[in-house]
């Protein structure tokens, strides 16, 4: 099951994990929450990392 974070105005967010490629051939892991649960969801936060809320209400992945 895909971690969840419901925020203070009531709305859920799914967190997901996608890897990219930089233009100079670099992979880089890319946290996001997304609405609904597509490709990519993960169970848990990853390790070094917090959830946290910005003011508009959106979370946020925070390394602490």
């Amino acid at each position: 099951m895909a971690f969840s974070f419901k925020n203070s105005k009531g709305r859920t967010y799914f967190l997901h994990k996608r890897e990219t490629t930089l233009k100079n051939g670099r992979t880089q892991t890319i946290y996001f929450f997304a609405k609904e649960v597509k490709d990519g969801s993960l169970d848990a936060v990853p390790a070094g990392y917090v959830v946290s809320e910005s003011k508009n209400g959106l979370p946020v992945l925070k390394k602490g």
